[in-house]
């Protein structure tokens, strides 16, 4: 980073998807080591929470109630934030939303949704931040992605497309850059399952109740991988053994998985308790509201 934390002049973290989970823990986890930290995030409860952590973590918070799927939202997020705090060091693409549904009870405009957050809200964020850090010749933009950008699993069709999608998007743009010269690093983090409200908060037509395959991380241990990849700039990130397994199987046996997943697929992906009727999800509005 060019700017030192135990200085005045701090650097400073863009977060979105911040409110929860994953989000939440990477914005707390750059608190602790004093960086400025600008969260985005649709849910007015959540943000509110995440400013206290990173305020009683050492951290100095601006928060910005923006769906990402809003191209200009999250632009204007972005230069409030360089004005506020004069520079944008680390941009960290986190929000998503999923849909637990087979394919052909998921209609056109969930999955036109589920593409607007998960997908297109990477494209923004990462579009906003260049806008900044291209200025500079410097900075370090990560995509939260996961194992499942390689290797899609029943139910989560949506899903595992945007994230293969992102990868696609992160590909072409890295040789963009590197064609350019641009110092601009970008990183993608492939993760495993993580213990997250996602699975009480996706939209679901499945009988039972979510939950994350195991083995499942917490998101503590995936935001410290997240830290010292803004410092270490990986062209990617496979966190857990499970993600390496499942990525390197799929380049390996992937038919094999394929029947694998046909025949537990299913089941592994919830538990034995029925599904709440009627519980609300943040599929189009957010839960923590």
């Amino acid at each position: 980073m060019s700017r030192d934390a135990s200085c005045d002049q701090r650097p400073t973290v863009v977060v979105t998807g911040a409110s929860a989970g994953v989000g939440r823990a990477i914005a707390h986890e750059f608190a602790r080591h004093r960086w400025n930290v600008s969260i985005l995030a649709r849910g007015e409860a959540g943000l509110k929470g995440t400013i206290q952590d990173i305020e009683r973590a050492g951290g100095r918070a601006l928060a910005h109630r923006v769906d990402v799927a809003d191209a200009d939202a999250v632009m204007r997020a972005a230069d409030e934030t360089v004005r506020e705090f004069g520079g944008i060091d680390v941009w960290v693409n986190v929000a998503m939303v999923t849909i637990y549904a087979p394919v052909q009870q998921t209609p056109p405009e969930e999955y036109k949704r589920a593409t607007e957050v998960t997908y297109l809200g990477q494209v923004y964020g990462t579009l906003a931040a260049l806008k900044h850090m291209q200025r500079r010749n410097e900075g370090a933009i990560i995509c939260i992605g996961s194992a499942l950008a390689y290797r899609s699993i029943p139910l989560q069709s949506s899903y595992c497309a945007a994230k293969a999608a992102v990868r696609g998007f992160i590909d072409s743009l890295r040789s963009e850059l590197l064609h350019d010269g641009s110092r601009v690093r970008l990183t993608m983090v492939q993760l495993p399952a993580v213990n997250t409200p996602q699975f009480d908060w996706a939209r679901t037509r499945m009988p039972r109740r979510l939950e994350p395959v195991p083995p499942i991380y917490q998101p503590e241990a995936i935001a410290r991988h997240v830290y010292r990849a803004a410092h270490t700039s990986p062209r990617e990130l496979w966190i857990g053994f499970p993600t390496w397994k499942a990525i390197i199987g799929n380049m390996i046996i992937p038919g094999w998985i394929d029947g694998y997943l046909a025949r537990h697929g299913y089941r592994g992906e919830m538990t034995s308790q029925a599904a709440l009727e009627g519980r609300p999800d943040n599929l189009y509005d957010p839960v923590d509201t």
